[in-house]
């Protein structure tokens, strides 16, 4: 009858370890998580393009600005505008 009792009570305890090993394994901790860091890596990459296009359009304007009358100062400040007008959209992205 012993042998009996403990072998019910290894069994028992063999089919909780075995179901306490596999908890772990549901993977429902990461998927919040995850998809956070996908929604900031999204908007940090729109953030970037945002910038990159601020980028070529003070190009341009520099390029534009230098074909025209207009002193290189004005024409530098003209870019450092467009280009800062583009950061804070980036930034609006961002948020």
């Amino acid at each position: 009858m012993n042998r009996r009792v403990r072998s019910n009570i290894a069994g028992s305890m063999l089919a909780v370890a075995t179901v306490l090993s596999l908890v772990p394994l549901s993977g429902y901790c990461d998927t919040q998580g995850s998809d956070r860091r996908e929604d900031r890596r999204d908007d940090r990459g729109g953030a970037r393009d945002t910038r990159q296009t601020g980028r070529d359009d003070a190009r341009d304007t520099k390029e534009a600005c230098k074909d025209g009358d207009d002193s290189r100062g004005e024409c530098r400040r003209d870019k450092r505008d467009v280009k800062q007008d583009a950061r804070g959209d980036a930034r609006d992205v961002k948020r």
